[in-house]
């Protein structure tokens, strides 16, 4: 538990560093915004953030968490996950990986991929510019929707 307790403390304190290095004022509400997005683990809607932090913000509004989040992104300091719903999802900056999403419930799970990371990309994209990402998002339906 100790362990975990630093690795999250060390997160916060990687994710304060880099808001300073992007010009970005660490307020109150911007650090518990990222704190819980950070813990967790079903890449979480900005009005499932927004219900978890009412709890303890109860004057936090949806649209700051959608303001702070689009910060977020736009600094690179969390990531957006791209679905094919309307609702935007997001995690914190991690580990590298990829996504594999349900079709029916819409969870979705990360998954490591050593072998597409360490793949070249096909000769001819090299004109188009800078490749600065790149992420597989697999779609199916997972065993408990199945069953």
């Amino acid at each position: 538990m100790a362990k975990q307790r630093d690795h999250n403390q060390e997160q916060i304190d990687a994710f304060a560093q880099a808001c300073r290095n992007a010009g970005l004022r660490l307020t109150h509400q911007r650090l518990e915004i990222y704190r819980e997005l950070a813990a967790a683990t079903d890449h979480p809607s900005a009005e499932v953030l927004h219900q978890r932090l009412r709890r303890r913000i109860p004057t936090l509004s949806l649209d700051t968490v959608y303001r702070t989040l689009a910060t977020f992104a736009r600094h690179g300091l969390i990531n957006r996950v791209e679905t094919v719903e309307s609702q935007s999802r997001f995690e914190a900056k991690g580990m590298r990986h990829h996504h594999l999403i349900c079709s029916r419930c819409r969870e979705i799970i990360d998954f490591q991929w050593p072998a597409i990371d360490a793949t070249a990309l096909p000769e001819e994209i090299a004109p188009w510019g800078r490749i600065d990402t790149r992420n597989v998002v697999v779609y199916g339906i997972c065993r408990t929707c199945l069953e």
